[in-house]
C-alpha cells in the first residue's frame, strides 16, 4: 500500500487536480498506472476516471495534525484545518469525552476559548466543569460519522451534563452517556434542566468571538423564558435538530485568517417569536413523519453524495498530504483507519418520541389546524440523529417559513439580534500551534 502523497504528485504534474477527484495509489500485484496512462484511457473511453474514497474517509484516517501554520481553511461544512492543536484531555475545569474518536482538535483560538469558558463558568456561574464532546479531527475535514460541520477547527460540542468531581478513566469517557434535557420531543424536562444550564449557555454566547450557539428548539424556548431583561445574547443562540443533550459552539473566523469563510453576523430579533413557533411546527410534523409506517417497496430517500477531496478548497490537498502520515488506501478502496470511527458510541441517548396516546392527540390537533404552508420536514430531517448535527440538513420544505435559521452544516446567514456580552470579557491570549 502506498501513501496518499505518492498518488497526488503525478496528478498534480498533469494539471488535472482542479477538475477531478484524485484516486489515491494503492498496492497492487501489477504496476500502478501512471497519470499519463490514466488520462489516455479516460480520453479513449470517453469516461471519467474512477473516484477515490470520500473525503471523510481520508481525513478520518489521519491521526496527527498537518505541520503547517495554524489556519482554518474553507467553510464550517466544507474545509479543513492546518496546524491543528489538541485540547488536553483533562484540565482544571474540563474533561474531553470519547477519546477514541480523536476529535479534540482545533485552532489555537478555539482552545483558548474553551479553556476560558471552562474557567469562567466554574468561577463565575458555579458550573462544575465542562465535558467536551467533538471538536475537529487532527486535520479537520469531513467526518465519517456524526457531523457535517466541525471541519475547520472552529466548532465544538459541550455536553449539558455537569462534569463529575473526579478524573474520568478512558473507559468511563467512552461509556458514560450524556443526559437528555427533554421530557418529550417538545418540552424540556424540569427535573433535569436547572438555572445553571441557562447561565452556562448565556456565558458561552457572551464572548465576542462566538458566532453561533446551536440548541434544540425546546431548549431555545426555555432560554427565551429564563433570559430575563438581558436578551441580547439570545440572538446568537439558534435552534437546530438534534441538540438536546449538548450545545454546539461556533466561533467566528479569527481576524486576519485568510481562506476562512465566515458566516454573516447575526442581525434581527432574538429568535423567540415567529421563528421559534415555526420550529415547533416542524417538530410536530417530524414526530408524525417518524411514526408513519414505511411503505413496502418504496424507493429509498435520496441521499446527498459525500464530499470528495475535489469538493474542498485546493489547499486541503496540501493539508492532507503535508509532512507524510497521509491515509493508507486498501485495495478495495476503503480506508481502514477511518472505519474505526464507525464503531464509536453515540454521546447521547436516543431522542424521545411520543407514546401512542400522545401521538394520537397530536394527529388530531394537526388535522384541525390545517396549516396553510406545507412545511413538513423530509423524513431524513424528521429522523434527526442523536449525534447532534449528524442529522441531514433539512431542505427548503423543512425550513422555518422565515428561512431565518441555518444550522450547523451551513454558512448562510441567520438574522438575529447582535449579541452583546452578558458579562465583561477580555481578549484571550494567543496559543501557538504544536
Amino acid at each position: 500500500m502506498r501513501r496518499l502523497t505518492l498518488g497526488l504528485v503525478p496528478l498534480l504534474i498533469c494539471g488535472a487536480v482542479s477538475a477531478k477527484q484524485i484516486k489515491p495509489a494503492i498496492k497492487s500485484a501489477t504496476k500502478p498506472a501512471t497519470a499519463h496512462a490514466v488520462g489516455a484511457a479516460e480520453k479513449s473511453a470517453g469516461k471519467a476516471a474512477p473516484k477515490g474514497p470520500p473525503a471523510k474517509m481520508l481525513f478520518g484516517a489521519v491521526t496527527a495534525p498537518a505541520p503547517l501554520a495554524a489556519r482554518a481553511i474553507g467553510s464550517y461544512a466544507r474545509g479543513c484545518l492546518a496546524g491543528g492543536v489538541s485540547l488536553p484531555i483533562s484540565g482544571p475545569d474540563w474533561q474531553v469525552m470519547r477519546l477514541s474518536r480523536n476529535r479534540n482538535w482545533g485552532t489555537p483560538q478555539l482552545l483558548d476559548y474553551l479553556e476560558r469558558l471552562a474557567s469562567d463558568t466554574r468561577a463565575l456561574d458555579g458550573w462544575p466543569g465542562l465535558l467536551i464532546g467533538d471538536m475537529a479531527q487532527p486535520r479537520g475535514g469531513p467526518m465519517i460519522t456524526g457531523h457535517s460541520s466541525h471541519q475547520i477547527g472552529l466548532d465544538a460540542d459541550v455536553w449539558l451534563t455537569p462534569m463529575p468531581d473526579h478524573i474520568l478513566t478512558r473507559q468511563e469517557r467512552e461509556d458514560i452517556t450524556a443526559t437528555s434535557m427533554l421530557k418529550d420531543p417538545f418540552t424540556v424536562d424540569p427535573k433535569v434542566w436547572t438555572p445553571l444550564h441557562t447561565k452556562l449557555i448565556k456565558r458561552a454566547a457572551s464572548y465576542p468571538q462566538v458566532s453561533r450557539i446551536f440548541v434544540h428548539p425546546a431548549i431555545k424556548k426555555m432560554l427565551c423564558q429564563q433570559a430575563g431583561k438581558d436578551r441580547a445574547w439570545l440572538g446568537k443562540v439558534r435552534p437546530w435538530w438534534g441538540h438536546y443533550y449538548h450545545f454546539h459552539i461556533r466561533l467566528k473566523c479569527p481576524p486576519g485568517m485568510t481562506g476562512c469563510e465566515d458566516q454573516k453576523p447575526p442581525s434581527g430579533d432574538d429568535g423567540c417569536g415567529t421563528e421559534l413557533a415555526n420550529w415547533f411546527t416542524m417538530l410536530r410534523s417530524a414526530e408524525l413523519a417518524a411514526a408513519r409506517p414505511t411503505t413496502p417497496g418504496a424507493p429509498p430517500l435520496p441521499k446527498k453524495p459525500p464530499l470528495t477531496l475535489g469538493d474542498l478548497p485546493k489547499e486541503c490537498m496540501t493539508v492532507l498530504s503535508s509532512g507524510g502520515g497521509g491515509p493508507v488506501i486498501a485495495p478495495d478502496g476503503t480506508v481502514p483507519a477511518a472505519l474505526n470511527a464507525v464503531a464509536g458510541k453515540d454521546a447521547g441517548p436516543p431522542e424521545p418520541h411520543l407514546d401512542p396516546e400522545a401521538l394520537a392527540a397530536l394527529k388530531a390537533q394537526m388535522s384541525k389546524s390545517k396549516p396553510k404552508s406545507k412545511s413538513a420536514p423530509t423524513a431524513a430531517a424528521a429522523t434527526s440523529a442523536s449525534a447532534g448535527d449528524a442529522a441531514p440538513t433539512p431542505t427548503s420544505a423543512s425550513t422555518p417559513a422565515s428561512a431565518s435559521t441555518v444550522g450547523p452544516d451551513s454558512t448562510q446567514s441567520i438574522p438575529a439580534a447582535q449579541a452583546s456580552p452578558a458579562a465583561p470579557s477580555v481578549p484571550l491570549p494567543h496559543r501557538k500551534s504544536q
